[in-house]
């Protein structure tokens, strides 16, 4: 089993202006998507888990500040993983190992629900 994860951070937060700077970035949405190119559910999709949180980013010291027209999506998920290894609940390999446990359990169950009749 191959597992491949996917980044969505394209939502954030801005102040419209702080410290003489425009547009600064406080707060990100994310969303960390695993997806496995081996197993398939019943459709014949690869299986998938995903979580999602949103991540406060330090605006206090503005002095690397990049413009909202220069960033693009590899920044922002550099911030977000840099700030969710920062914080014990959130770092990126216990999310990661986390959405492989989930879609491990979609390919041998632990427990199944079946209705009689």
């Amino acid at each position: 089993m191959a597992i491949s994860y996917t980044w969505d951070v394209n939502t954030c937060d801005v102040f419209p202006t702080k410290k003489g700077k425009s547009n600064v970035v406080y707060n990100v949405h994310w969303r960390l998507t695993a997806t496995d190119d081996t197993n398939k559910d019943s459709d014949g999709n690869n299986l998938t888990s995903t979580v999602y949180g949103s991540q406060g980013l330090n605006v206090s010291d503005l002095s690397s500040f990049t413009n909202w027209s220069s960033l693009d999506a590899a920044k922002v998920q550099g911030w977000v993983e840099a700030a969710l290894d920062r914080d014990e609940s959130g770092k990126v390999a216990t999310l990661k190992t986390n959405l492989d446990a989930r879609i491990a359990e979609k390919i041998s169950p632990s427990s199944v629900t079946k209705t009689l009749g």
